[in-house]
Formats: C-alpha cells, structure tokens, sequence
C-alpha cells in the first residue's frame, strides 16, 4: 500500500510540477505578417501526459491540424507541422518567446520565406446570462447589395431577393457587424460546389454539395475543421437548402433542413479564411465566393440587445 501511495503522490508531484512550467497552455489567436500585411491564424497547446505539449493550428488558409510536439523551455517555444494545401513539401516551422503573457516569433513557411507573428489569448467568450433578443431583420433587398461589400471586384447581383455569384470571385461581407445572433439563409449550391457563411467574419459554417456522404468536419453543416454534423442533412445540388443557426459566445446550434446536426457545441477558433483573429470583437457575416457558384435568399439575422 505505501509503494502505491508513494507511486501516486509522484505522479501528482509530476503533473504538478509540469503544469507550473507550462504557461503557454491555452488557445492564442495569433497575427502573421506577410509581405506587410496581417494574415489572422490560431494555436491550442495543451498537455499530454506529464511530459509532453501538443497542439492545434489554424493557418492562413484550411482547417485545424494537429502539431504532435510542442518544444518550451526558458521561455521559448517552437513547434512544425507539414504542409496542408501548400504546393510545397516543406514543413512549417515556429520559433517564438513567451513574455507578458503574450507569445511573439517568427515563421518560415513551406517555401522557406520567413515571416514575424504575435499572439494574445483568445478569450473565452463566456456569458453570463442568456440573451435578450432584438427584431429580426432583413439583410437582402429585392434588386440590391445595399448593406453588403465585395472583398474584391464584385461578381454577385441580387434580383427579385436572390443573391447569386454566378461564378469563383470575392467573398462578400455586411456593412454591419454582430456580436450574438440568430441567422436564417436559404442557399441553393450547384452540383459539385462549395460556399460557407463565416459567422462573425471568423467561423465557416460549410456549404457543400455533400448529399450521400458520411458526415465530417469538413463537409455541409460543419464548423470547418473543428465540429461534425451528427447527421448529413443536405438535400439535391441545385435545391434550395437552409440554415438556422445561433451564435452565443463561442457556443453554436446549428439546424440544416429542419434537422439539429450541431447542438450547443464551443468553437474553439477562428477557422481558415477568416477576416481576422480578434475574437473578442464583433464581426460581420461573410459569404464565400471563390470556391465557385452560389445563390442565397432570406437571410434574416436577429441580434442579441
């Protein structure tokens, strides 16, 4: 019994010795600057075991990935990853330091060009209390994009209160930005196409012909990269499809076609693609336009007051 008791208090004394040591565990919504410009991206770092950190990345572009070793000692942190949608097959490397409770580093990517990075603690986003819900309104007028702007030059039209790209080209964003929400859009995706509705500039809820296929996080009615659909809920490309969709802090319930496929799930980043990594601010709704042709109607959001 006191060999087990004395095995026990040394794991304890282990874990707890690691935990004091690691203070860069948590999630960071990091900035990189290339080429002058700020480019938003995220990292998890978590403890695995008593000795070893591990991770989760969200680049520039794609989806979630995992990081198998997490190196920090002295206040130092570096970590690589290979390449996801990079041409390249060169790994991604990061070298950093923790200070001030913020992490600041450099990166060189698949091509071997080296880029600065910063990174504050993304926020919980808890709330205390359940919202209070202001008047739904309308986003899209019969014949025009008022309260809308391309990221770009612009291929969508609205006619008779359907929005349409016609083909790959900007996303497009609303004038206005939000914080908690409830969202209605109708959508209608082409056979073989690919849309999302970024909530608050920074979360993908996917659009995707996906009709047959198992469910997965990358697909129709995922939070891109980060949450399955319990179920595949989509109907035939080319038919008009919904989603009702509501965003409280970090916590979303999605329901596709009339079916909850998320249900009160956390968001634990800003998914690829996304406007920026400052997640404690509100954001606009952006639609995604340059992974091919979309069309959408009755898109009605009902703020949080």
């Amino acid at each position: 019994m006191r060999k087990k008791l004395s095995l026990l208090a040394l794991l304890i004394s282990s874990f707890s010795a690691f935990a004091q040591v690691a203070p860069i565990e948590g999630r960071w919504d990091m900035t990189i600057i290339v080429d002058g410009k700020e480019y938003p991206s995220w990292l998890e770092v978590v403890h695995s075991g008593t000795k070893r950190l591990v991770g989760s990345y969200v680049g520039i572009s794609g989806s979630a990935r995992p990081v198998s070793k997490v190196i920090f000692k002295d206040n130092k942190i570096s970590f690589g990853l290979p390449p996801q949608w990079e041409p390249e097959d060169n790994d991604l490397n990061f070298e950093g330091t923790f200070e001030g409770d913020k992490l600041t580093g450099t990166m060189t990517d698949a091509e071997g060009k080296t880029h600065d990075w910063s990174a504050t603690r993304a926020p919980l986003l808890k709330r205390d209390k359940a919202p209070v819900w202001g008047k739904p309104a309308k986003l899209l007028k019969q014949n025009s994009l008022e309260g809308w702007q391309a990221l770009g030059e612009n291929q969508w039209t609205v006619t008779n209160g359907v929005l349409k790209s016609p083909k790959s080209g900007a996303n497009l964003i609303t004038v206005n930005k939000y914080n908690d929400f409830k969202l209605h859009i109708e959508f209608r995706c082409p056979k073989g196409s690919n849309s999302g509705v970024y909530l608050r500039g920074r979360y993908e809820t996917q659009i995707e012909d996906s009709k047959g296929k198992l469910p997965e996080k990358h697909l129709m009615g995922a939070i891109y990269g980060f949450l399955t659909p319990n179920e595949m809920a989509a109907k035939d490309a080319g038919e008009w499809q919904s989603y009702d969709i509501t965003l409280v802090g970090r916590m979303v319930n999605i329901v596709a076609n009339g079916k909850t496929i998320i249900c009160n799930q956390e968001i634990p980043g800003i998914t690829g693609g996304a406007l920026d990594s400052k997640e404690g601010e509100p954001g606009p709704l952006l639609l995604q336009g340059d992974h091919g042709p979309i069309e959408c109607r009755n898109i009605i959001i009902t703020p949080a007051l």
